[in-house]
């Protein structure tokens, strides 16, 4: 990517903020609406697996969608195509906030999910070409924290909206955010310059259409239904498993391939990519279960569960330092699986017994265990990689990710429902509700372990190579 010369600093500040405000309200885009799942089940009568898709449709478009954008936006232009995604943010956003019906909101919450994308994939790349070559780092750290505020901020936030304005409040805060973000970027942004020296990449159309087709089925066996498992589950779970097949022979012949399957064979890697997409698997549970069992089973209100639910990454950001240093000095992997093994094992039988302290105490472990399992795994797979590889590994390091977040919106959820083993969540005692816990988060310490163990397995073989 060619850098000016010369950046003007005002309009690099002015950039730089909006793309700041681009990592905040992405990750605001998911952390706002779990704490909305009961209140809009309610809102719609509609049952747990359905509002599922609230949180599923928008991880859907991006998990499928951000390389394939990286890659337009070589093509487009990254600043146009920032723009357009910001706009399309935006109007997705509005007919969120007034959807009519739960289907409406899904499908543009879908639309929101491919502007997350956009954002996600170009905020970073253009960091280059706006701010002074002396403040990269500062800016790129600026847009992790800006990232992390938003993950934190977003359910404390959503809570005290629904619990005064209602829920159309969290989507159209969403909204303004979004024309404000527009405005700085149109403003500030500089015009996109063609790179005669850069290599445009083709978009893997059929690829990416495969894994759209792929996840989607995948999603739709383990939602459908009410927290039961028939023919037409099992049907759509073959049907994903076929389309992956096609999605990995396309990939082997493409000319110019979404996910470069060579790189797969390092089993190391290999590790690294399937332990990060188990653990996000638990956290996401975390997201979606945590709100229903706290307004059902512990009776709080919209507002308190968004605090309770935005203790986890405040301590997080807090134990950042003293963390670090305890992975410093025992290995970060251990102290990090560690942690979230007990977590898990703690939130499937603290909060039936302890209540709220309960609930805090388990979640806040694993918080912190994920914020630093994730720096660790990242740092593993990053710090051996040569600079033309690490693109790539980026890229995969956030599909493995995003893939977690989706198998815990949807498995780990059918997993809480058949553990309740009631019709409907929102009428569910108390007692049916901790059977659902301890089913979720009794599987989720096993996901643990079981991350623990291939992440053993490939650090062996990298050894006796």
């Amino acid at each position: 990517m060619n850098r000016p010369a010369t950046i003007d600093l005002p309009a690099a500040n002015g950039a730089l903020a909006s793309l700041s405000l681009c990592a905040l309200f992405a990750a605001l885009g998911v952390s706002c609406a779990n704490v909305a799942l009961p209140t809009l089940a309610q809102a719609f009568d509609a049952s747990f697996q359905q509002v599922q898709w609230v949180v599923i449709a928008y991880l859907l478009a991006m998990t499928t969608l951000i390389v394939s954008v990286a890659r337009l936006g070589d093509v487009a232009g990254r600043r146009r195509l920032l723009l357009a995604g910001i706009a399309l943010f935006a109007a997705a956003s509005l007919v969120v906030g007034v959807a009519p019906t739960l289907w409406v909101l899904i499908a543009t919450r879908a639309g929101q999910g491919l502007g997350a994308a956009i954002m996600m994939a170009l905020t970073m790349a253009l960091v280059g070409a706006t701010v002074p070559q002396t403040r990269t780092g500062i800016a790129m750290g600026l847009l992790g924290a800006m990232s992390a505020a938003g993950t934190a901020l977003g359910p404390s936030l959503g809570g005290v909206l629904i619990g005064t304005l209602g829920w159309r409040a969290i989507f159209l805060v969403n909204l303004a955010l979004a024309l404000l973000t527009l405005a700085l970027a149109g403003r500030y942004l500089p015009p996109d310059r063609p790179d005669p020296a850069g290599v445009k990449l083709p978009v893997d159309v059929a690829g990416t259409l495969l894994l759209v087709l792929a996840l989607g089925a995948y999603a739709l066996g383990m939602t459908l239904g009410r927290g039961t498992f028939g023919p037409l589950n099992a049907a759509l779970l073959l049907a994903a498993a076929c389309t992956l097949v096609l999605f990995v022979l396309a990939e082997g012949r493409a000319a110019s391939p979404m996910i470069a399957l060579s790189m797969l064979r390092d089993r190391a890697l290999s590790a690294s990519l399937a332990g990060g997409a188990l653990v996000s698997t638990v956290m996401m549970a975390t997201l979606v279960v945590g709100p229903f069992y706290l307004s059902r089973a512990l009776a709080l209100d919209a507002a308190a569960v968004g605090l309770v639910m935005a203790v986890g990454p405040v301590a997080a950001a807090l134990a950042g330092v003293p963390a670090g240093r305890l992975a410093d000095r025992f290995g970060a992997a251990r102290i990090a699986v560690a942690g979230l093994a007990a977590g898990s094992v703690a939130l499937s039988l603290m909060p039936a017994k302890f209540g709220v302290p309960g609930y805090l105490g388990a979640s806040a472990s694993m918080t912190v265990s994920y914020a630093l399992f994730q720096t660790a795994n990242n740092t593993a797979v990053m710090a051996s990689a040569s600079p033309q590889q690490r693109g790539v590994l980026s890229g995969l390091l956030n599909l493995s990710r995003n893939l977690g977040l989706i198998t815990g919106a949807s498995v780990m959820g059918a997993l809480f429902a058949i553990g309740a083993a009631s019709p409907s969540l929102l009428t569910a005692q108390p007692g049916a509700m901790a059977a659902g816990m301890r089913l979720t988060f009794g599987v989720a310490a096993f996901l643990i372990v079981l991350a623990l163990s291939i992440s053993w397995a490939g650090r062996r073989g990298q050894v006796a190579r």
